[in-house]
């Protein structure tokens, strides 16, 4: 008897999982009207950050992008990094080269030489690219969702090839709650299922995005309109930028010492409120990917060179009348 009931148990927990992680091949279109090619420019000076407010300050401009990267945008970088050779294809795997980190042998040190580095799985589920005739292609209604089983070599790769990089962790906390300000989220200190897409918030979003489960939702789609009967809230950050919580984890760039592990900021559609923080994080290894992880890129501010024109004065006027008395 005992036996059967744990058989029981094993098919229940096996059934519940299956149903966990359905994932919708392809799912209905939803424009938000939200530009996933523009930047935002982040002003050096003060912020508060992490869970008890410490001040700090970053002294320079930079910008970052307005949302996370898009399915579109990253099939779009795969397909001219496979034509330019800096991506290659093993069996399902998307491997590019990377530099290798320092190795120092330290306790729960993650050695990383150089080499081929994952930088996404094709056939996992809930990866919405797909590599037909030599391009990389999206599923329908996924173009403007995030990337997502995106590994930290795989958006620090598509940073590099646009010239861009991935935020710092103090870049990301800045941007996310704006100068000098407390807030516990990045759109203030309230959370509701209207305002961003995390755990709590699944059963809303079904009726909007359809499927048995509530996957990630387009980028921007938080901006105050309404998408049939359900009326969202706009979750920009005081800097403007879209989803600084929920949706999908964020890598972020920072190297830390004598570990190797990544910092990710965020938080998912998996994920509870404590998770969506300004200041909460998750850490993986580099070559980790899930289905609720993302990233959005930075890069510097560009300087404009200043260009000084010939200007004509009155001194020129006052030599020629010098030299021509008579005038």
């Amino acid at each position: 008897m005992k036996k059967l009931i744990y058989i029981a148990f094993i098919l229940l927990g096996t059934i519940a999982c299956n149903t966990e992680i359905v994932v919708n091949e392809t799912t209905a279109v939803i424009e938000t009207g939200v530009d996933a090619d523009s930047w935002i420019t982040i002003p050096a000076g003060t912020f508060n950050s992490k869970m008890i407010f410490h001040e700090d300050e970053i002294d320079y401009d930079y910008e970052m992008m307005l949302t996370h990267v898009t399915n579109a945008q990253y099939a779009k970088y795969l397909t001219e990094a496979l034509a330019k050779g800096t991506i290659k294809i093993h069996e399902d795997s998307i491997m590019g080269d990377y530099k290798g980190e320092p190795f120092d042998e330290y306790l729960h040190e993650e050695e990383i030489p150089a080499g081929e580095k994952l930088q996404m799985p094709l056939s996992k589920a809930g990866t919405h690219i797909s590599l037909v005739d030599n391009a990389f292609v999206v599923d329908e209604g996924f173009d403007n969702h995030p990337v997502i089983n995106v590994t930290w070599f795989g958006a620090n790769s598509y940073a590099e090839f646009y010239g861009y990089r991935l935020p710092t962790e103090r870049e990301w906390e800045k941007a996310a709650r704006g100068h000098e300000d407390t807030r516990a989220y990045a759109w203030g200190d309230e959370i509701s299922s209207n305002i961003t897409n995390f755990g709590s918030g699944k059963t809303a979003l079904q009726r909007v995005v359809g499927g048995n489960v509530a996957r990630t939702t387009p980028v921007g789609y938080y901006n105050g309109k309404t998408y049939g009967d359900f009326e969202t809230e706009d979750n920009r950050s005081p800097y403007g930028l879209y989803d600084m919580g929920g949706n999908a984890w964020q890598w972020v760039g920072d190297d830390y010492a004598n570990v190797h592990y990544r910092y990710m900021k965020g938080g998912s559609f998996t994920n509870y409120e404590y998770n969506l923080f300004v200041w909460a994080r998750n850490s993986a290894g580099p070559s980790h990917n899930s289905i609720n992880l993302g990233f959005r890129c930075a890069r510097d501010v560009k300087v404009l060179e200043a260009t000084t024109e010939a200007i004509v004065t009155d001194s020129t006027l006052v030599e020629e009348v010098e030299i021509n008395p008579e005038n």
